[in-house]
């Protein structure tokens, strides 16, 4: 139907990316006003193996994500080379050349065009018609920036506040609490909506750190994730001072770093937030590239565990080949609580908690009593045998003081009930 638009495909080899690296880091656009009103899309899918952001699908916080315009240039739909430099800063749109990456989003449902609004070049959206409320209006969900939109359409050229959204993510919008099921297709007609930066939702843990498929000693891509505050900028220690890494192109959660010596795998990196400031009190975080890479990591992502100092100050320049690992002692509890439902599906959050004394690691078990499935799970991975589901915690959340809690969250299909959660600690 009009308005989709489909799936992008992102995919830097270490020679690409190179090049890429060749162009500079620019400071932050002009920021806009918001709340701010704009036209909204939808798309069917990260492209594979990476959105814009520089991440899989699969390891982004949230099912509900939205690209941002690379451009802003009415009337203009040529092709710029991405990240926009030089005299091209003019055009930056509201991605930001990646630097808005990794942040959430408050997105409201606003006005349904009556008209035609397919994002013909040089014509007005919702011609022939009118932006009309209706019982969607209002409608609310709360998004992570996860990708780009450099097509050349009027919606990613002439709208500056437009918003990709996530197809799957349009009949979870809620009023009230309540999904409201069946925007999509019938009641869509690439609405206005109403949306604004906000804090991430419910934030625990800390960071995710994981390598880019052909990262090697001499290239060492990471991608940094489950971000509080997105990112503006990674550095890294090498020869005893701090480098500013370079953006990994326009991947804005992506960047190529250095080791503490020339060609060491061995790392130690300090993160800054969208407010340029670092993160956790400038918190270092040090970690090797991982054995199973081999000459070069094979695999779209490969985490890395890390060990982490906090700052100003950084730790010793030497960084353990392998980081250690505790042997945990405690034990852990879960619960589970149903936080949206639309026709045959549903979506929940588990908390899973420490008990008495520090855990490294939990793994969250249930068994399904009505033929649910788990569609989607986010910030843990899992595993299921027949009706029982086996959640095991990511590569940031894992480790967690004595009393201190996390969550992680899935979709799934059928009519949601109330599920025991047992955890286990190993």
């Amino acid at each position: 139907m009009a308005g989709s638009r489909r799936s992008r495909w992102v995919s830097l080899s270490a020679g690409l990316a190179a090049a890429l690296l060749l162009a500079f880091q620019l400071p932050a656009g002009a920021v806009q006003a918001e709340p701010v009103t704009g036209n909204a899309t939808y798309f069917d899918a990260l492209g594979s193996p990476y959105g814009g952001c520089g991440l899989p699908q699969a390891q982004l916080d949230s099912p509900d994500f939205v690209a941002l315009n690379v451009y802003n240039t009415p009337g203009d739909y040529n092709f710029y080379p991405r990240p926009l430099t030089g005299a091209d800063t003019a055009k930056i749109g509201a991605w930001d050349n990646g630097r808005n990456c990794g942040r959430f989003v408050q997105v409201a449902i606003g006005d349904y065009c009556t008209g035609v609004n397919d994002g013909a070049v040089n014509q007005p959206f919702c011609r022939n018609g009118t932006w009309t409320a209706d019982q969607y209006s209002g409608a609310t969900l709360t998004m992570i920036v996860a990708d780009s939109c450099g097509d050349s359409n009027a919606w990613c050229r002439d709208d500056p506040n437009h918003l990709d959204l996530s197809k799957d993510s349009l009949n979870r919008f809620a009023k009230s609490g309540v999904p409201v099921g069946d925007v999509y297709p019938g009641h869509w007609n690439n609405r206005h909506v109403t949306w604004s930066y906000v804090p991430a939702p419910g934030y625990t843990g800390d960071i995710g750190i994981g390598f880019l498929q052909g990262a090697k000693a001499y290239w060492p891509a990471i991608a940094v994730s489950h971000l509080a505050n997105g990112i503006h900028g990674v550095e890294y220690l090498s020869g005893g001072t701090w480098q500013a890494a370079k953006m990994n192109g326009d991947m804005g959660q992506s960047y190529v770093i250095g080791g503490l010596t020339a060609g060491a795998t061995d790392f130690q990196i300090r993160v800054r937030d969208v407010n340029d400031q670092l993160i956790n009190n400038g918190r270092v975080y040090a970690f090797s590239l991982p054995s199973a890479c081999g000459a070069a990591c094979s695999q779209p992502y490969t985490p890395t565990a890390y060990t982490t100092g906090d700052g100003p100050t950084a730790p010793p320049t030497t960084a353990p080949t392998t980081p250690p690992t505790t042997t945990p002692t405690g034990a852990c509890t879960a619960s589970a609580a149903v936080t949206s439902s639309w026709s045959g599906g549903f979506q929940s959050t588990v908390t899973v908690k420490a008990g008495a004394t520090p855990i490294n690691g939990w793994t969250a078990r249930w068994t399904f009593t009505g033929g649910e499935q788990v569609t989607q799970m986010w910030s843990a991975t899992y595993a299921a045998s027949g009706s029982t589901v086996a959640a095991t915690n990511a590569s940031w959340n894992g480790a967690l003081a004595a009393g201190a809690s996390t969550s992680f969250g899935f979709t799934g299909s059928g009519t949601p009930a109330a599920v025991t959660v047992t955890c286990t600690s190993p």
